[in-house]
Formats: C-alpha cells, sequence, structure tokens
C-alpha cells in the first residue's frame, strides 16, 4: 500500500533555495556592501580567479608570494562579506557613521593590516637592508621585530577569518593547540613538555614548510580552490543538471525511483562538487519533492539526500579538498587517491540504495511514470557537450600531469562548452586562445602526442555545443561565486596550518597517539576474559586493542566533527590517528582514509548535520529527524572505513599489496554486511521483520564488515533464524496473493 502525502508538496524558487543554503552553507551567506564598494570586491575576486587560473596553467611564483597572495585576498574578502557577529541584522545593508560602504572601518583596518602581514613575507624574502631586515635563511628561528609583529598580527587575523566563516568551535580547538605549546611544562604525565617561546612560536607559525604557509595552505591555494572553481563553473553550464537527467533515466522508473534518482544524481553530482550542502540543495530541489509525492516521509526525504549527498566529499574522481591534503602528507600522486576511494565510496552508496530501496518495497512505492521521465535522446543531444570538460579534466589528471594543471584544462574546457560557438565566429577567441596554449605546450615539451589532440579536439567539439551560449557578464558571476565558495576552505586550511605547526614543534601527536593505544590496550586486557572459552581465544587481546583504538579515534572525529569542517577535521585528527594506527601495524593510506570517513559522517551526524538540516529545509521536515534518517542511510560509511582497516586489499593501492581473489570475497562479504545493516534499520527484507530478528540481522552485518572466514561463518550463523523466518513470511505472502 503507498502512504501518499496528505498535503500537496510545494517545490521552492530558486530564490527560497538559495536562501535555504546561504542559511546552511558557510560560503553563501554574506554582507550586503554599497553598490561602489560591491563593485571593488567583484573586482578583487575576478582578480583572485584569474590569477589562480592562469598561474594553474602558466606556472606558480614562489611559495611565500603565492600563497601571500592568497591569504590576502581572502583577507579582503573575508573582512568586507563576513560580519564580526551573525546576528539578524548583520547581513543588511548598512551605511551608518564609522563604516565605508557599508564595512565597519575596523574590518577594513583588519583587512589593511592581514594584507600587509600575508604580503611581508615575500617582500622580505631576501631582506631589506634599508629596515635592518636580513634573508629569511638568517632569520629562521631568530625573527626580528618585524617578524615577530606581522606574524603575531598574522595569527590572530588567520584565527579570526576562520570564526567569522565557520564560527567558533575550530578556532578555539586551535586555541587549545596553541595553549598546549606555549604552557607545555603545566600539563601532567606524557603530555608534559618543556614549552615553546613565544618567539620561537611565531617564528614556526611564520615560516614556510610548517604553520599557516605549510602544506594545508598550499594545497587550498594550488590545487583546492581550481578545483571549487571547476564544479561552479562545470554546473552553470550544464553538467549538473545532465548528471540529474541521466540519474533519473537511470533509476526514476524503478521501485522508489525518486529516492533512488537521488542518490544516483548525487553520486553523478558528487565527482564534481566537494560541497555537501551545495550537492544536497542542487539535486535536492528535485528530488525531495519527488520522493514526497511518490509517498516517503519528509524526514526521509530529507536523509536520503543528505545521506547521499555527504558522499561528494568521497566520491572520485575529485572529492573534498581533505583528499589532496592527504595526498601531501602520504606522498603519493593523487590519482593513487582517487583509486583507493573507489570501493569504499562504492560501499557507501550501496548501503544508501539498499535502504532506500527496501524503504520503498515496505511502504509499497512504485517509479516514476514513463512519461515523468526525461527522454534520454533530448537530453545527450541538448547536453552531450557539458561532459567534455570532464573528460579533459580527468584525461590529463591520469595522464600523470599535476591536479592544478588537469583543473586548467577543465575549467578551459568549461569556458569554452559555455561561451564559444561555431556559429557565432567572434565566440571562438576563447576555444582558439586555449587550443595554443595547449600547442605551445606541446611544442615546450609540457603534453604528449594524445593529450594534445584530446584537448584540441575537446576545444574544437566543444564549440558545436547546442544549448546557449553564456555571456562575459554571467560567467563573471560564476567566477565570483567559486571564490566565494572557497573563502571559508582556504580560512580553514590557513588556521588548521597552525595545528600542524603545534604538532611538528611538540611531538603531541605521538603523545595522544600513545595514550590511545595504551588505554586501548588495557581496556583490551580487562575484557579478554569475555571472549576465551577455556584455551580458545574468539578474539586475541591485539584484536580487542586494535578494534577499541579505532572506535575510540571514530568516536573522536565524530564529536569534533559537530561543526568543524571535513578538511580541518581530518588534518587535525590524522596527526593523532596515523601514530597511533601505525603502531598497530595499519597501514598509512588506510588510517588516512578511515579518518576522512568519519570526518564526513560528522556532517551527517545529529546534533550538528548541516547537509540535513538544509534538506529538511527543502523537505519542510523536522531537522533532528531528518539527520537521524540521514545518519542511519550512511551506515554504509559509517562501517566502511572498518572494513579497509581490517582488509586493506579493499583500497587497491595499499602497501599490503593487491590480490583479486581476496578482494572479491572480502568486498563480497562487505556489500552483505552493509545490505543486513540496511535491512535491520528498516526492519524490512523479503517481508516485514520483527526486532529480535533486526537486532540479529544488525549484529550479523557488524560482523560481516570485519571480512574473514572465521567471522563470515559466524555471522551467517546469527542471521540464519532472520533469513530463514524472511523466506518463510515471503512464501506466505507470495501464496496469499
Amino acid at each position: 500500500m503507498s502512504n501518499p502525502q496528505t498535503e500537496p508538496v510545494r517545490e521552492l524558487s530558486e530564490e527560497e533555495l538559495a536562501d535555504i543554503e546561504k542559511k546552511f552553507d558557510e560560503g553563501a551567506a554574506v554582507r550586503k556592501v554599497a553598490p561602489g564598494f560591491s563593485s571593488f570586491l567583484r573586482a578583487v575576486a575576478l582578480a583572485f580567479a584569474i590569477y589562480h587560473y592562469l598561474t594553474a596553467g602558466f606556472g606558480l611564483p614562489p611559495d611565500y608570494w603565492h600563497m601571500g597572495i592568497h591569504l590576502s585576498g581572502l583577507f579582503i574578502l573575508i573582512y568586507a562579506l563576513y560580519p564580526h557577529r551573525k546576528t539578524d541584522t548583520a547581513f543588511d545593508l548598512n551605511t551608518g557613521a564609522l563604516r565605508l560602504g557599508g564595512v565597519p572601518y575596523l574590518d577594513v583596518l583588519l583587512m589593511v593590516l592581514g594584507v600587509m602581514s600575508a604580503l611581508y613575507l615575500g617582500f622580505a624574502w631576501h631582506g631589506i637592508p634599508a629596515l635592518g631586515i636580513e634573508e629569511q635563511t638568517f632569520r629562521m628561528g631568530n625573527p626580528n621585530g618585524y617578524d615577530l609583529l606581522f606574524g603575531g598580527i598574522l595569527i590572530v587575523l588567520v584565527l579570526d577569518i576562520a570564526r567569522r566563516t565557520l564560527g567558533w568551535i575550530l578556532p578555539l580547538i586551535i586555541c587549545l593547540f596553541i595553549s598546549y605549546a606555549l604552557f607545555g611544562p603545566y600539563f601532567p604525565g606524557i603530555l608534559q613538555h618543556p614549552g615553546v617561546k613565544i618567539k620561537t612560536f611565531i617564528s614556526s607559525m611564520y615560516f614556510p614548510q610548517e604553520g599557516i604557509f605549510g602544506v594545508t595552505l598550499w594545497v587550498v591555494s594550488t590545487i583546492v580552490f581550481h578545483f571549487v572553481l571547476f564544479g561552479v563553473i562545470a554546473q552553470r553550464t550544464g553538467l549538473g543538471q545532465l548528471f540529474i537527467d541521466n540519474a533519473t533515466i537511470l533509476a526514476g522508473r524503478y521501485t522508489g525511483g525518486p529516492a533512488k534518482v537521488s542518490v544516483v544524481s548525487s553520486a553523478f553530482f558528487g565527482t564534481i562538487s566537494g560541497s555537501s550542502v551545495a550537492n544536497t540543495v542542487s539535486t535536492g530541489a528535485l528530488t525531495i519533492p519527488n520522493m514526497k509525492r511518490l509517498g516517503y516521509p519528509g524526514h526521509f526525504a530529507g536523509g536520503v539526500e543528505a545521506a547521499a549527498s555527504a558522499g561528494g566529499q568521497i566520491t572520485p574522481p575529485i572529492m573534498g579538498a581533505a583528499a589532496f591534503i592527504m595526498a601531501e602528507f602520504l606522498e603519493v600522486p593523487y590519482t593513487t587517491i582517487v583509486i583507493a576511494a573507489i570501493f569504499p565510496a562504492l560501499l557507501h552508496y550501496v548501503g544508501v540504495f539498499a535502504v532506500v530501496h527496501l524503504m520503498a518495497r515496505k511502504l509499497g512505492l512504485k517509479g516514476l511514470a514513463r512519461d515523468a521521465l526525461p527522454k534520454l535522446g533530448t537530453v545527450w543531444r541538448e547536453g552531450w557537450a557539458n561532459i567534455v570538460p570532464l573528460i579533459g579534466l580527468l584525461s590529463v589528471l591520469f595522464s600523470g600531469y599535476t591536479p592544478y594543471m588537469s583543473a586548467f584544462c577543465g575549467i578551459s574546457l568549461s569556458i569554452i562548452a559555455g561561451m564559444s560557438r561555431l556559429r557565432e565566429p567572434v565566440t571562438l577567441v576563447y576555444a582558439a586562445a586555449f587550443i595554443a596554449f595547449v600547442v605551445w605546450k606541446y611544442v615546450g615539451g609540457g603534453f604528449e602526442l594524445p593529450i594534445t589532440a584530446l584537448l584540441v579536439g575537446g576545444s574544437i567539439v566543444a564549440t558545436l555545443n547546442p544549448q546557449r551560449r553564456i555571456s562575459i557578464s554571467e560567467m563573471a558571476d560564476t567566477f565570483e561565486t567559486g571564490v566565494k565558495y572557497a573563502l571559508a576552505v582556504g580560512a580553514a586550511a590557513a588556521a588548521v596550518g597552525i595545528v600542524i605547526g603545534v604538532i611538528n614543534t611538540t611531538g603531541v601527536g605521538f603523545r595522544i597517539g600513545f595514550m590511545v593505544t595504551q588505554a586501548a590496550s588495557n581496556l583490551g586486557n580487562d575484557l579478554a576474559w569475555l571472549f576465551t572459552f577455556g584455551g580458545y581465544e574468539l578474539f586475541s587481546v591485539q584484536d580487542l586493542t586494535l578494534f577499541i583504538s579505532l572506535v575510540f579515534i571514530a568516536l573522536a572525529c565524530i564529536l569534533m566533527g559537530a561543526g568543524v569542517p571535513t578538511t580541518a577535521l581530518y588534518i587535525m585528527l590524522v596527526s593523532v590517528a596515523q601514530p597511533a594506527l601505525a603502531q598497530l601495524g595499519i597501514p598509512p593510506i588506510a588510517s588516512h582514509m578511515f579518518v576522512l570517513y568519519y570526518g564526513v559522517v560528522a556532517e551527517i551526524t545529529p546534533p550538528v548535520c548541516t547537509s540535513a538540516y538544509a534538506a529538511a529545509a527543502i523537505a519542510n521536515s523536522n531537522p533532528f529527524r531528518t539527520g537521524i534518517s540521514a545518519f542511519t542511510l550512511g551506515l554504509g560509511k559509517v562501517v566502511a572505513p572498518m572494513a579497509f582497516v581490517y582488509a586493506p586489499v579493499l583500497l587497491f593501492v595499499s602497501s599490503t599489496g593487491f590480490d583479486f581473489i581476496e578482494f572479491s570475497y572480502t568486498a563480497s562479504s562487505c556489500i552483505a554486511g552493509v545490505i543486513a545493516l540496511s535491512a535491520a534499520v528498516v526492519g524490512y527484507w523479503l517481508a516485514p521483520m520483527g526486532a529480535v530478528y533486526r537486532w540479529l540481522m544488525a549484529i550479523a552485518g557488524i560482523i560481516f564488515i570485519a571480512p574473514s572466514l572465521q567471522g563470515d561463518l559466524i555471522a551467517l550463523l546469527i542471521a540464519a533464524p532472520a533469513v530463514i523466518s524472511q523466506a518463510v513470511a515471503r512464501r506466505r505472502q507470495t501464496a496469499v496473493a
């Protein structure tokens, strides 16, 4: 029986969707300023975007200049657009006294100080004899007065822009790390250390290679920004809609069609967007109302979209910012991270898909009518050109070129697909410019012949795009939007650099890692008797220690993830988790992926789950219930990290090696576990399932996730009563029908 909604389902307007995105996405809500100042900020944003775009293709300046310029743009735009306090009226236009174009003079002063402190390092790198400033090499570890002044200002202002864009939680955690560095002698036990002098601390935080000008800001300014920009442009030029239409064609006509469309379209959309909220709003605007019309409860419809959209940060090939930082930490090519993420992402979507399917079966919901589905021929006849930029980006990325070169090519092809048309010869200047660049790179030995031919061919083919051409003004708006989306992640990256500096200076990561493994070992010893039967050990102390350590770290990820962006959370926790898990023999890539996944899980874990809240606003449902639904739907993402820690073969590229037979068996076991958990969550598999059988399926599912022949046999024995009862109940239903 279906469960139709008693109230009409209203689709939200573009303005209402934009308001929802502004409310829940830190990159979307900005202060209104006067028209003149707005023009200045638009010019800054466009210069910021064009600078990064061109340096990605033509070469980067020295790191200290590049990161200084990136930080300068962040300071100007964040202090202009983000108020000191987020009140109901803080974002309104206010041109009263003590304001410049609607921006308080205090914020203008902080903006100027921020730019000066960000650019000082570049100007003073080779010394300024007139001011008595020596070369940076001679000042490392022995900063002069100017270094201390600008370094101190930079530390304070970086924390402030992180607070303005992301709230108080992240800066407070970073302040705790700063306190640990400065007041080490006052900490108890193993955490005690001699302490870091304020002069040494500022030097460590300010000079490159560690601290604020370290790896996190380098990755964001050199790689992440470009992929954020590509995602925004690709969506604006039609790739996002192409994904949604194809997902509807693929999954719309099956049981629970709109919900499956949500899962598939979010998986597609996740390949170009690292923002869970943007993913939720973009795809949820269509899928959530359709799910409610079909009969899904509002909180479940919102939960489906939030859980599926949260997978964007773990979906290859682009993933989120954390994946690029992971590649730098592990010192491996980004393509290695992409390959390692394939099966875990698949496991996540299998889990969401299974819950959606079983819930539809339980509620008796059908798919969309054939006439409600987009026509495959029409969709591809109109939108085929939008796939060209993604093909170009992936081809360059997987051919061994740098991620920022692949992003440059992807953005260039997106501009051509959006703005160049063969039927309008003047607009071919964009295609001609990029073709000239590709040929220039080929002649200089930068590109090989196959990639040159592909990019030139893609540029020519993209000019045949039958869709409406995007104007220069519209593309400028898109660039500006892309910059605004990158502000929060840039502020987080700069601030979290302080954490890395503290960890490198004090060794606190190894200290906390030792504490985690020690506590897990003690608890494992205390619980070992529960799993010992005579001379037989079901689980050894070492097994228990590993499992308890993983649970501790997973809980830390989820608890700290309440309001902390995934990228920042990953950086902080991997510094602690890596030493702890390395002591337990876990391969580095498995431990890094473990932390990343639980950081993403925090996005759909109540009480702070912004993706679920955005989905609840679209679904007009209770936010907390929507968050609970999103969490249960995301069980595949919850259990997947445990699976690839116990079986690194699932990551393909682990140092333990790859064996196809072992992979096939392990993958099958994990998928069985996720499906068993999904049946337990929904309370339905072949027929309705009672509470006792749901518990049996849940326990069996968890045991399946840690693949081993012994564990799988135990899981089968536990699940057997539930499976037999389901088969009997289904046979009775069939007989009655």
